[in-house]
């Protein structure tokens, strides 16, 4: 079904999403339409990791601004899926499985060093102040969930935000050069209050660096995805791609075994980015001149795993590349 939607849904429309910048709501309904929502939360048993993985490269690789503003929903609905706020459950969580509702989310509580945004208790709940650099599907989301760190003792705190309520927030459009559908912001947090109703729960930092490798894993769905297009289209040209092919299966194993702590996830990553900028730029070079008239396919994915360089990165997976780059 996820090759059914990206081929015949995704793919034919994905250059005019990429120039006029929205994505149609007619994609978000047929992927809540045949469950794939409910991924998010599905058990290993009905959906093993390596059939999600294939699923959400599919979808990427249809329309990476669709594919990259649904994926946003598996955070938010996993934390929620699994965590002790009984009440925010049964709120939210059918909504979340049937796609009627909508989530996003940011790390910036968590990840940068200094952390961007910072909770501080209140009596019932937290009051956020900072800025969150990144929020993909502003305006097509109905529910965000934000990493904060907590003053006092530094905890990660899993806060959610109905972006009906937008009191202290606001919101700053960021021109991207790909996935520009996505609707994309920068948040600035001026005293947003959420109450303890509204908190999943909190993380140390040792319990939320032991999800990154899965996280990790699942960014570079996307830098797969433009490569698998791109593999597709290279044999569309008759090109050779077979070489490209072998590379993905190699990329795809080493992504798996940096999960299982066999590899490094940062080197991993970073070759998926890598190959998905060689497997473009012998597109771009096949296709010929009229790849650099904007609005070809070609052009398209060759900013698309441009984006897959530095979307969802780490310090780690930046100096991976840097190393992986110079070398290439």
């Amino acid at each position: 079904m996820a090759h059914e939607i990206a081929d015949n849904i995704l793919f034919p429309v994905a250059g005019r999403v990429d120039a006029d910048g929205q994505i149609p709501d007619s994609h978000f309904e047929v992927l809540a339409e045949h469950g794939f929502y409910g991924l998010a939360a599905a058990d290993e048993t009905d959906l093993t990791p390596s059939v999600l993985v294939e699923v959400i490269e599919t979808l990427c690789g249809g329309c990476l601004a669709t594919g990259f503003t649904w994926v946003q929903h598996f955070g938010p609905a996993a934390v929620i899926a699994n965590s002790p706020n009984s009440d925010l459950r049964e709120r939210y969580l059918a909504g979340l499985l049937d796609g009627t509702i909508r989530a996003g989310g940011s790390n910036a509580g968590a990840i940068p060093v200094p952390p961007l945004l910072w909770a501080r208790r209140v009596d019932d709940g937290y009051v956020l102040d900072g800025f969150a650099p990144f929020v993909t599907g502003w305006g097509m989301i109905d529910l965000l969930m934000v990493l904060a760190r907590d003053e006092v003792d530094n905890s990660i705190v899993q806060a959610f935000i109905p972006t009906d309520s937008l009191r202290g927030l606001s919101a700053e459009l960021l021109p991207l050069i790909a996935a520009r559908g996505s609707n994309t912001v920068r948040l600035m947090f001026d005293g947003v209050a959420v109450p303890a109703e509204m908190v999943a729960g909190a993380l140390t930092p040792e319990e939320f660096a032991e999800g990154q490798p899965l996280v990790i894993r699942l960014g570079g769905c996307a830098a797969m995805g433009v490569t698998r297009r791109a593999i597709t289209e290279l044999k569309a040209l008759g090109a050779e791609a077979e070489p490209f092919e072998k590379q993905v299966a190699q990329a795809r194993l080493d992504l798996d075994a940096a999960v299982e702590g066999r590899a490094e996830i940062a080197d991993a990553r970073a070759c998926a980015s890598a190959l998905a900028v060689r497997t473009a730029t012998a597109l771009v070079t096949a296709k010929g001149g009229s790849s650099a008239i904007v609005g070809n396919t070609a052009e398209r994915l060759m900013r698309e795993a441009t984006f897959t360089l530095v979307i969802a990165g780490r310090p780690t997976i930046k100096s991976a590349l840097l190393k992986r780059l110079s070398r290439d």
